[in-house]
């Protein structure tokens, strides 16, 4: 479900995407709504973008609508943004001034315009073959509708739409598919996966996120070439899989993902978790991988990217630490390993430095709250001191309900963090390294010793204030 504001966001786009048509339609072109939006329309869903597809070059739609983005006009793609107000929009409608076309890259502009919203217009085209296995060689624009949607990925997303009259042209079985809950290539799925192999992975989200079946054939196709999804970059895989993470559906893409081969491609770390026994008295639901799975089925659409990474790793340490003691199946150093592990897929997949910070920081706490209720008040304040530790508690909810389903520890957080208010959780030191020099000690390493103590020693009550604190130092720490 999309929220208020996107919905906002949406309709807004739907009538500029609208819009858009009209216009080209007075200026004596096609023009339909297609792809994504037009599939969401008919399942009764929300899109989050509209695009548009017309016969008009992309210099004759540059021509009409004065502000535009060419960020793919080789290829007969023009991008539309939405302006602020009413007014506004009707004057990006209206006759161009001269020049007034503006060529930036995609980064550019969805840094400076992206919270406006904008409609990709696309030229009717055919394409050549596809030799970097992602853009065609050629592109061959067309005045026929039918041509263009031939070369698109699936049948659900080949449709498209009038929206002066609500009338869909099906040139491609696409409505067919949508009753019957199937993702199918449009033609054969050999070709269309070879000209870009990242649709192997993007069949596997959108059978997920709509609980469809992927048709046999293309299903065999994606087996068959699964190993050439390494030739698609990490940037755009790691999209793909945090969409599949993060569209509430995380437990059927990764089923998919597995019954496919692409997860052995894409992650063997996680593959490996298969058959990989867990203690029964902890883990009554079975080895690593099915808990994971369970794990994946609680995340709630729309969770962050590192939460949901956080929760796919969290126990990814687990098989190269597996060892059967003789009381019982053990672990030893699984988080440690882990956290090494994470970093590195993160590295791989080309998250950020803060995303991998923050997905390493989740694997590596994930097990302390086994101790919470042992811990004193320092220890306990600084654990709630880890940056965003809302996605921590959530983890361990989650981790929770993927195995033993006992949530008193879970409780236990929440009631304490309820209860301390955040000055008690994170208060303004007592003493400085400025006020230690002031007291006669002489900067060095044992500072950072000192100023932990007194920090400790605040956390937990003794301390209230900073002539407590000076005396403190003064009995612990004689000059």
């Amino acid at each position: 479900m999309l929220s208020a504001n996107c919905q906002v966001l949406s309709a807004r786009l739907k009538e500029f995407a609208t819009e858009i048509v009209r216009t080209l339609r007075q200026h004596g072109y096609q023009a339909y709504l297609v792809g994504g939006c037009v599939r969401d329309l008919l399942l009764g869903r929300e899109p989050a973008d509209y695009d548009v597809a017309t016969d008009a070059t992309p210099d004759e739609v540059m021509r009409i609508f004065p502000r535009t983005w060419a960020v793919g006009a080789q290829f007969g793609v023009v991008l539309v943004p939405v302006d602020g107000g009413a007014e506004e929009r009707q004057q990006v409608l209206r006759s161009p001034a001269p020049g007034n076309q503006q060529q930036v890259s995609s980064g550019l502009f969805a840094q400076d315009d992206n919270k406006l919203g904008v409609v990709e217009v696309a030229t009717f085209r055919s394409d050549g073959l596809y030799t970097d296995g992602r853009h065609p060689d050629q592109v061959t624009f067309t005045r026929d509708p039918k041509e263009d949607v031939q070369r698109r990925d699936f049948t659900i997303n080949g449709l498209l739409l009038d929206p002066l009259n609500n009338a869909v042209l099906d040139h491609v079985g696409g409505r067919a598919d949508l009753s019957a809950g199937i993702v199918r290539t449009i033609g054969a799925p050999e070709r269309r996966f070879a000209e870009d192999k990242l649709r192997m992975l993007r069949a596997v989200r959108f059978a997920a996120r709509f609980g469809y079946q992927i048709e046999p054939a293309t299903f065999e196709a994606i087996r068959a070439l699964r190993s050439h999804i390494h030739q698609v970059s990490r940037e755009r895989v790691r999209d793909e899989l945090v969409k599949m993470l993060t569209e509430g559906h995380a437990r059927r893409a990764f089923e998919l993902l597995d019954q496919s081969g692409l997860l052995k491609e894409v992650l063997p770390e996680v593959d490996k978790m298969h058959g990989v026994e867990q203690p029964p008295q902890f883990h009554p639901e079975g080895d690593v991988w099915v808990h994971t799975l369970l794990l994946l089925e609680g995340l709630p659409e729309k969770a962050s990217p590192t939460l949901a990474m956080g929760g796919l790793l969290h126990d990814v340490g687990k098989p190269p630490t597996f060892r059967v003691a003789p009381d019982r199946i053990r672990f030893d150093g699984h988080v440690e390993v882990g956290v090494k592990m994470a970093e590195q897929i993160c590295h791989r997949l080309r998250f950020s430095r803060h995303e991998t910070e923050q997905i390493a920081r989740l694997v590596a706490n994930h097990m302390r709250f086994a101790d919470v209720e042992e811990m004193k008040p320092s220890t306990l304040k600084r654990f709630f001191r880890l940056p965003r530790f809302e996605e921590h508690l959530e983890l361990h909810r989650l981790d929770c309900l993927a195995s033993h389903r006992d949530l008193s520890l879970y409780d236990f957080v929440r009631e304490k963090l309820t209860a301390m208010p955040p000055e008690q959780i994170r208060p303004k030191p007592l003493l400085t390294g400025d006020d230690l020099i002031a007291m006669g000690y002489t900067p060095g390493p044992q500072f950072k010793q000192i100023l932990a103590a007194v920090e400790d020693a605040q956390l937990e009550g003794r301390l209230e204030d900073p002539e407590q604190a000076r005396a403190f130092v003064r009995r612990e720490f004689p000059a």
